[in-house]
């Protein structure tokens, strides 16, 4: 305050009038310091301007990853969920999910192709529970190769068994895979519609006819059947397949076709065979043969019709092993690059369904992008001090993830109650722990199939099968249930490609 005693201020003091509010004087010069406000001089220009933040180029890096990490999982996290619950969303998708209840009369004649090589164990039994279905007109071939003398010893007695129903091919070429035995084998096919089945695979025997009976009512041109891993119990992964193969099959697949875009599956499909004579077959050097006939197939418009019913579901079992299980994982994933790398995708119709297509088939690349922006990420989180802003974006893939969860965990109980398997307490306790070293283990294996593919390794990893999926004592093959009397499905087991 002044201490001029001609101030305003004293002359109202010495008057004993009330004071006024006292208001604060503009600086005399623009460069006087203001209290709690700095040098106003430059102040309008720090406001209008912006300054990054002053890090090192490895906390740009670093920094970068993180986000970019969190970003592409909450991406991946939500168009998951979004799809998998397709079917549970609204009442019309999951009853028209289903094959009729009131199946029409056989109008269609069918092949059943059956390769096999060194399935000894469990090909002998498959081909005996083909043989019973119930449908008034179709064959079955199996496919062995010319050096597989313990598959080919099985399939020649189940021939025996059924001489009017199995034929026996035997592949001579080399090297050799699953889609040059199914061409092989296309060359003498007599039926309408040729189905795919694998060596372990648990039909239902009802199940062509249901088939037969969905071609007529939706003049389909490809009916995708429901496929079902079963031994969720054997192994901390098979848990996690096993659900995988669920959501897929009884859910996501049917939103690919409401698309008009789907990569098919590997067995229990069913095609015209004048659209397997127009595409040639299936694609010999493609380590994902299924994904890219159905690729192929619906960007020339074809009909895809997928139908899910879990008493009649083809049942198989997860890899046996771990190094099986990430074989089998490199060998998808490698095939769906080269079915992103063919190009057919891009003659889809729509650039919804090129984009979907785009995004499906790079999913490899993704995971694998992923998976080694992971251990850069973890080293930052537990050595580096991390931004708030950047720790608060590396938590929001979280969300989406506690949201899948949940779902997991309820279609664990709904797995459960609708194939008669007890789920215990344990397993849902594996479901949570098994879940970041599962994401792990995906990411692991896009990055071997991103390498395999960059220095041309095509060659064919086979997985293993032993039968895990299927009852210590099987039924003779005479008498198991026919259509007439057949048992509710629940007493079928089965498991995987």
């Amino acid at each position: 305050m002044s201490t001029d005693p001609t101030h305003p201020v004293h002359s109202l003091l010495a008057a004993g009038e009330p004071q006024p509010l006292l208001t604060p004087q503009a600086p005399t010069s623009p460069d006087q310091f203001v209290p709690n406000r700095g040098a106003t001089s430059g102040a309008g220009e720090a406001l209008s301007g912006f300054s990054l933040p002053d890090w090192s180029p490895f906390e740009w890096i670093g920094y970068s990853s993180l986000i970019v990490v969190s970003l592409l999982l909450t991406a991946v996290a939500v168009s998951t969920l979004w799809w998998m619950l397709h079917a549970w969303r609204s009442k019309d998708n999951l009853e028209g999910s289903q094959f009729s209840s009131d199946p029409l009369d056989a109008r269609h004649s069918f092949t059943l192709l059956v390769p096999g090589r060194h399935e000894e164990e469990v090909m002998g039994q498959t081909l005996d529970r083909l043989a019973l279905q119930d449908h008034p007109d179709f064959e079955i071939i199996a496919i062995v190769g010319h050096d597989d003398p313990g598959t080919e010893r099985v399939a020649r007695e189940a021939a025996a068994r059924h001489p009017d129903l199995i034929r026996v091919v035997v592949d001579s070429s080399v090297p050799k895979n699953k889609p040059k035995a199914l061409n092989l084998a296309l060359q003498t096919s007599r039926g309408e519609i040729v189905g795919v089945f694998d060596a372990e695979d648990e039909v239902h025997p009802r199940l062509l006819t249901l088939v037969d009976s969905r071609f007529s009512e939706t003049d389909a041109d490809v009916v995708q059947g429901g496929v079902q891993l079963m031994n969720f119990q054997s192994s901390w992964w098979s848990l996690r397949n096993v659900l995988e193969y669920y959501f897929w099959f009884r859910s996501r697949l049917h939103f690919h076709a409401k698309e008009k875009f789907i990569p098919l599956g590997g067995n229990t499909v069913f095609v015209r065979k004048d659209w397997l004579d127009w595409s040639e077959g299936w694609d010999a050097e493609c380590l994902a043969e299924d994904c890219e006939l159905g690729v192929r197939l619906s960007s020339a418009g074809a009909k895809v019709v997928v139908a899910y019913s879990p008493e009649v579901v083809t049942r198989e079992e997860t890899p046996g092993t771990f190094v099986s299980l990430l074989k089998q994982r490199t060998r998808w994933n490698q095939g769906f690059m080269q079915v992103y790398g063919k190009g057919e995708w891009k003659k889809l119709p729509r650039l919804r369904q090129r984009l979907m297509a785009r995004y499906l088939l790079t999913m490899p690349f993704i995971q694998a992008a992923t998976g080694l922006l992971i251990p850069i990420s973890v080293i930052l989180i537990f050595t580096i001090k991390v931004p708030t802003a950047i720790a608060l974006v590396s938590f929001i893939p979280l969300a989406p993830t506690l949201v899948l969860l949940a779902v997991e965990f309820t279609g664990l109980r709904e797995f459960g109650r609708t194939y008669g398997q007890k789920v215990r307490a344990r397993d849902y306790f594996r479901l949570v722990w098994g879940l970041i070293p599962y994401q792990i283990f995906l990411a692991l294996a896009a990055v071997r199939a991103v390498f395999r593919q960059i220095r041309g390794m095509n060659a064919w990893e086979k997985t293993e099968h032993t039968g895990a999926h299927r009852p210590a004592e099987t039924p003779a093959p005479q008498e198991a249930p026919r259509a007439s009397q057949q048992e509710p499905a629940l007493a079928m087991t089965g498991g995987d490609r």
